[in-house]
């Protein structure tokens, strides 16, 4: 029930609206200092309002201000007003002894405290004598309130504060008491950085990332620090200075700054650099990292050396495994050698037992004969077809006469020698005919051509053996028996004249190339992978090979020549 206050005398009480008896709960939502207050209500787990807390607030500056102790400088009444600047500020207001932890509620009750002391009225109604203007001390404890109240003025002086120490400790000062030398320092230190929360030095039990936050922090030191309280004045009090003298006067100070900020950092960093290189800490994790490296190079090169052990047993493996293939083809190798051989030998003896029968069963005399007729009848052949061959080209030039035997052997030969299909193929046997002709008749395409037309026209072979013979000219083999005396015929063995097939000719230029030049018993090897075939004849077919190839090679270089010469 909400009880309304009695009126006053004379007065009466009206209601123009009931009352309702329940109440309701409204949800309001503070701002402003109000918001701040229920923050800190909160945050403290108090139910005090924001004026109780900032009456609280003043009670206790005002206890710390009545707990303030002042310090008596002795020496404040033998100060000279005209060196102020170089005074200690705090001390004069007796603030030595809290400095630059003093706040500006302390330094404001320590100047109130001061005037209250040294104002020269006070003094002079004491009956103290008193110099006259600015000459009296009071003038060093105003200029003391003056540059402490004025936060920038503050920080330059307390940047250049004398009783602040700048040593640092050497490395051999901090060699069995590290913790206790340097700890101090950067505590003392840590005054002039901009940022807050410096880290601390720790112990010995610091972790390896805490000491690691310590030395960035302090190897990237930011200072406030700053010398502007030392810039040099103007030269004269009460003396405007020109402009340029002024500005070579901030230009100094300037320069002078810069060169006492840079000293400053080097001290800060000699201070980091000799902290870091006592640090028995830095020791110990550059000996736990060294162990930990040599832990993981010993691993390394136990894994390399299993790695090179694998590496060897299969290449072991390879090699033996290649071993025993080459072995398995060399094995396959001689016994396809010796097949061969035992084939080779079966022909062999095949042809003895032949060559035996042939001896016993014909007379040589008969077959030497028999050459000759042969060879007189074929000479006979050879001159009527020359004569036929005068008559159908009606006698015309030198080249479609005087063929002797000896040129017709030498164009069929070279009509062999260079096939159908070759460039220029009867300018090429003109010119071969010319360069190997021993008559020193001359002879054109023209010639060559008819001749050898006359030569085609040809009856058909009389007997057997001019069968074998054309048979034998066009393979490209002149029987040696056709120029030989009969006995000479059956001389060499039997393959001498024998044709060359296509098969055995591949199987002696791959033993040409699997023997070479410098091969031992070369012509033996080439002999036995040839079957049917001896040394001998090997040899033979070979250079006939070789002349036929130079033969051919040197009449297309003719051919080409005279065709350039024409152009």
């Amino acid at each position: 029930m909400l009880l309304l206050p009695s009126p006053a005398d004379g007065r009466g009480t009206a209601i123009t609206h009931a009352l309702t008896s329940a109440s309701t709960l409204c949800r309001v939502e503070p701002v402003g200092r109000w918001f701040e207050a229920f923050v800190k209500r909160r945050n403290r787990n108090a139910s005090a309002s924001f004026q109780e807390l900032e009456d609280k607030k003043e009670l206790s500056e005002e206890s710390e201000d009545e707990e303030l102790q002042l310090e008596e400088f002795a020496m404040l009444k033998t100060l000279d007003p005209k060196d102020w600047k170089n005074q200690d500020h705090y001390a004069v207001l007796g603030l030595g002894h809290v400095r630059y932890k003093a706040t500006q509620r302390q330094i404001k009750a320590a100047h109130k405290a001061m005037v209250l002391k040294h104002h020269p009225d006070k003094r002079k109604a004491a009956g103290e004598p008193i110099k006259e203007g600015d000459n009296d001390y009071f003038t060093c404890i105003t200029k003391a309130y003056e540059m402490l109240s004025d936060p920038v003025k503050r920080r330059a002086f307390n940047s250049v504060d004398p009783t602040f120490d700048n040593s640092v400790p050497s490395k051999s000062e901090a060699k069995d008491n590290f913790f206790e030398v340097f700890s101090p320092v950067f505590e003392r230190n840590s005054r002039w950085s901009n940022k807050k929360n410096v880290p601390k030095l720790g112990d010995m039990n610091s972790s390896f990332e805490d000491v690691d936050i310590f030395y960035s922090f302090w190897y990237n030191f930011d200072s406030w620090r700053e010398f502007s309280y030392l810039d040099e004045k103007e030269k004269k009090s009460g003396m405007v200075c020109i402009r340029d003298e002024r500005r070579w006067i901030e230009k100094q100070n300037r320069a002078t700054r810069a060169q006492r900020k840079k000293e400053e950092m080097n001290r800060i960093r000699t201070l980091v650099d000799n902290a870091y290189s006592c640090d028995p800490r830095i020791k110990k994790f550059k000996e736990e990292e060294k162990a930990k490296k040599e832990a993981e190079k010993k691993a390394k090169a136990e894994a390399k050396r299993k790695e090179q052990e694998a590496k060897e047993k299969q290449r072991q493996a390879e090699l033996e495994a290649a071993r025993l293939a080459k072995e398995k083809e060399e094995e396959e190798v001689r016994q396809q050698a010796l097949l061969a051989k035992k084939e080779k030998d079966l022909q062999k003896k095949a042809i003895k037992k032949e060559r035996q029968k042939l001896r016993n069963s014909c007379k040589i005399e008969e077959i030497n004969e028999q050459i000759r007729k042969e060879k007189e009848a074929a000479e006979a052949r050879m001159r009527q077809a020359s004569k036929n061959t005068e008559k159908s080209t009606g006698g015309g030039g030198n080249g479609s006469k005087n063929w002797s035997e000896d040129d017709l052997q030498l164009l069929i030969k070279a009509v062999n020698l260079f096939p159908a299909g070759t460039n220029s193929r009867w300018e090429v046997i003109a010119n071969y005919m010319n360069i190997h002709s021993s008559s020193g008749v001359k002879r054109t395409a023209k010639d060559v051509i008819g001749k050898a037309k006359s030569l085609q026209k040809l009856g058909e072979p009389s007997s057997k053996d001019d069968i074998n013979k054309r048979h034998l000219i066009k393979h490209g083999v002149v029987p040696q028996a056709d120029s030989a005396a009969p006995s000479e015929r059956f001389e060499g063995p039997y393959t001498d004249f024998t044709p060359w097939t296509t098969e055995e000719q591949k199987l002696l230029e791959q033993a040409l190339k699997t023997y070479p030049v410098n091969t031992p018993e070369r012509w033996e090897k080439i002999a036995e992978v040839v079957p049917g075939r001896t040394k001998k004849d090997c040899m033979k077919r070979y250079k006939e090979l070789v002349e036929m190839v130079k033969a051919k090679k040197a009449a297309q270089e003719q051919v080409l020549n005279a065709s350039r010469a024409k152009k």
